[in-house]
């Protein structure tokens, strides 16, 4: 029988962070001396009162099922984070617990999109949005954030985008890969053509505790009634509390929606896992020392990495204001020590120099790498000191 396999998949990109992450492990487990800037992951611990309220609730029996989208409890703690620190009221009907925000994002397309309804996504993006999308039966629409304008769309270009066939505008804010945060007048303009064009915003705000340099986070459902009533806040406590492993997201948005999420839910994924829901409670409603702890930590290490990796010949660095991450831009370099393209760059860099970066191009950026600083200083500076090293050496005028 010839095993073929459904359309829906045929389309999808594979990962390229996983599998430069690979590689390098791979590397790595063979006694080569790699290190990896590949990371989508704070290299924290989770804190220990989030461990110990995990024990404590499997120790008390609570490891049953529990409603598919998600405990009582914990949707009144993820109410309770949003009032505090966005000022915006939310029902439980309104809150949907997922397993992680991947797949809360997942879910959103499946019930939001119908075939050919297009979605737009600002370049650089993360790299399940527009794959994401396809499996929903969607089309991504790109529209390109520069260098030049800190990689973020305008209000006009998003405008330009929108055609009769458009579902929904992601934001991702700050934004994986590039660090970036829209401020609020870039956000109020965003939500009046939103507005205009009637469609959905869906604002992805899972880096929204590691911001630096006194930026504030402002979310566009703060901004009036209409923008919170057409957006859709997506978030976690993957990197704000260091619980990647323990997949728990949500979203926030309109009832009838989420209800769909939560039937689709019920069919697919049963319940998020019980254990990581009641860590997940201790998270938002316990003390929050250990993620400013953290945020701050993550700040120290952007203010001594970013002069270091701008002064490498042929990197244009613009510097970020949250998240972990830098996105070069390495054409020039790539250019200069005769390599094709920034994938053949990266990879000669894993090959020659044991340094782990993700070319741009799995983020719709073929022009950078990402590099992410979400390990020890000393690990950067000497991976940042080697990719010096190996494009001074490879230079050619």
């Amino acid at each position: 029988m010839e095993k073929q396999l459904a359309a829906r998949v045929k389309t999808l990109s594979p990962s390229t962070t996983l599998a430069i992450t690979a590689k390098a492990k791979e590397m790595k487990e063979s006694g080569i001396d790699v290190i990896g800037l590949g990371a989508g992951e704070p290299d924290y611990n989770t804190p220990d009162n989030i461990i110990e309220a995990a024990y404590r609730s499997m120790k008390e029996g609570k490891t049953k099922y529990t409603p598919s989208g998600g405990l009582p409890a914990l949707k009144d703690a993820v109410i309770q984070k949003l009032e505090r620190d966005q000022g915006l009221t939310y029902g439980r009907n309104e809150i949907l617990i997922g397993i992680g925000a991947k797949h809360v994002l997942y879910t959103l397309f499946q019930v939001l999109l119908d075939s050919g309804d297009e979605v737009i996504i600002p370049t650089p993006y993360w790299v399940s949005y527009p794959e994401q999308v396809k499996l929903a039966g969607g089309v991504p629409v790109h529209v390109e954030g520069t260098a030049e304008a800190q990689f973020k769309v305008t209000a006009e270009q998003i405008r330009h985008a929108i055609t009769d066939k458009t579902k929904a505008v992601i934001l991702n804010s700050p934004g994986n890969p590039t660090g970036m945060i829209y401020t609020r007048d870039e956000l109020e303009q965003i939500a009046d053509v939103c507005k205009e064009k009637d469609v959905w915003i869906i604002s992805d705000e899972i880096y929204e505790k590691l911001i630096y340099g006194g930026v504030k986070h402002v979310s566009i459902a703060e901004l009036s009634e209409d923008a919170k009533n057409r957006t859709f806040i997506i978030n976690g406590v993957s990197k704000s509390h260091s619980m990647t492993g323990w997949r728990i997201g949500y979203i926030a948005g309109d009832a009838a929606v989420v209800r769909a999420m939560t039937d689709l839910a019920s069919h697919s994924t049963s319940n998020p896992t019980t254990t990581s829901q009641y860590a997940t409670i201790e998270a938002y409603n316990g003390p929050q020392d250990a993620v400013e702890t953290m945020r701050r930590d993550f700040e120290s290490r952007l203010e001594r990495v970013y002069p270091q990796l701008a002064a490498i010949p042929g990197f244009k660095v613009v510097k970020p204001q949250g998240a972990f991450y830098l996105l070069p831009e390495v054409s020039e370099a790539v250019e200069k020590t005769g390599f094709e393209n920034v994938d053949d760059f990266a990879a000669a860099l894993l090959e020659k120099a044991n340094v782990a970066v993700i070319p741009g191009s799995g983020f719709g950026a073929p022009k950078t790498i990402r590099l992410s600083y979400a390990t020890s200083i000393e690990l950067i500076e000497e991976a940042i000191r080697r990719i010096h090293e190996f494009v001074e050496v490879n230079w050619k005028e």
